[in-house]
């Protein structure tokens, strides 16, 4: 069987389809390639882009699907989900709100 290659950075993290920064929970979503010469070519097009990463050419066997194989050593800790807010949101921050203590004191001043 033939030897998988992925890109791998300082944080663990693995480089998906799409660019983007992946845990590895989901092996498909993964960038893989059989040559060598073409992860070398996008980790220097990704280190370019973005010159505080450090990635490194994680060789792996592929299972029966093509996935690549993944020891539990080799996966970072789960990221943490975090919901979404909108910029034009209604809700204030704690610190901006009319009724805190600083607000009325500057309200006497």
């Amino acid at each position: 069987m033939t030897e998988l290659y992925i890109l791998r950075n300082q944080h663990g993290y693995f480089l998906g389809k799409q660019k983007d920064w992946l845990d590895g929970r989901d092996r498909g979503a993964l960038y893989k390639t059989p040559h060598k010469d073409e992860a070398i070519n996008l980790k220097v097009e990704v280190s370019a882009k973005d010159f505080e990463q450090r990635i490194h050419i994680l060789p792996c066997q592929p299972d029966e699907r093509g996935l690549p194989v993944l020891a539990v050593d080799d996966m970072p800790p789960p990221r943490a989900r975090v919901k979404p807010v909108r910029a034009d949101s209604a809700e204030l921050a704690p610190e901006a709100s009319s009724d805190s203590p600083e607000s009325a004191h500057e309200a006497e001043d």
